[in-house]
């Protein structure tokens, strides 16, 4: 079934932030099952940002002893078989925040997305924060319309499709997120996964668990059943579960 650690947001160190998701990100890094494992960073999201790469290879090369690579899509061009030995070769997929709209598209575009399925079930390690943890589910709860219009309001956005849900980043630092969430699943079937800042679900072999890398960090399951809105916090535990995750 493959291996997925969906981070809900935080820093890893852009100048003047504290980094935030060491535990978390550590936990990425046990899942590869190396000691030095290669990162392959897929900044799509943040149009190609060579600044976050940057901070990607301090955080994770320097202070948690991977070895780093960057895949720049919008920048550089590649054949098929240079993208697939690029992707397949990692050990580790993070892919960084930003715009998920503009980033699935460009995935879809080049067939990248056919790629990161074939690395799912190759049980290499598919991670990232925000955009790059909307990705892997069917749908998202995005602010990609806001940068070209910071009035727009959220929008579902469609993944990858790994996870069949919706998933919400930012549950308790953005205002917006929770109003705008309640709206999207009234017109969503199934179940929203929504995540604070500093949680992240991980996925392995068709079970999950929350993870977290502050204790005041939460995740929830919303929904709408008989006209009514639920958000249910999901008790913290490090049981895994199946990933049917149940509505009552």
């Amino acid at each position: 079934m493959g291996k997925i650690i969906a981070i809900g947001g935080g820093e890893i160190g852009r100048p003047g932030t504290k980094i935030e998701t060491t535990n978390i990100d550590k936990e990425i890094i046990k899942l590869s099952g190396k000691k030095n494992p290669l990162l392959l960073f897929i900044p799509t999201a943040s149009g190609d940002s060579e600044s976050y790469y940057e901070v990607v290879k301090k955080y994770f090369g320097n202070k948690l002893k991977c070895k780093t690579d960057v895949l720049y899509l919008i920048k550089n061009k590649y054949s098929k078989k240079e993208l697939e030995d690029k992707i397949l070769k990692s050990n580790i997929i993070y892919v960084g925040g930003g715009n998920t709209l503009q980033m699935i598209k460009i995935w879809k575009k080049l067939g990248v997305d056919k790629i990161l399925k074939k690395a799912y079930s190759q049980n290499i390690v598919l991670s990232g924060v925000s955009a790059g943890a909307i990705c892997w589910f069917k749908y998202g709860n995005s602010d990609s319309l806001k940068f070209s219009n910071k009035k727009a309001q959220m929008m579902r956005v469609n993944g990858l499709g790994f996870i069949n849900g919706l998933f919400c980043p930012h549950y308790n630092m953005e205002v917006e997120r929770k109003p705008e969430l309640k709206k999207m699943m009234k017109n969503t079937s199934g179940i929203a996964l929504a995540l604070d800042n500093c949680s992240a679900i991980e996925i392995v072999d068709g079970q999950y668990r929350i993870i977290y890398s502050k204790k005041s960090a939460n995740a929830y399951i919303t929904y709408w059943k008989n006209n009514k809105y639920f958000e249910n916090k999901i008790k913290k535990s490090n049981l895994f579960s199946s990933i049917n995750i149940r509505k009552d």
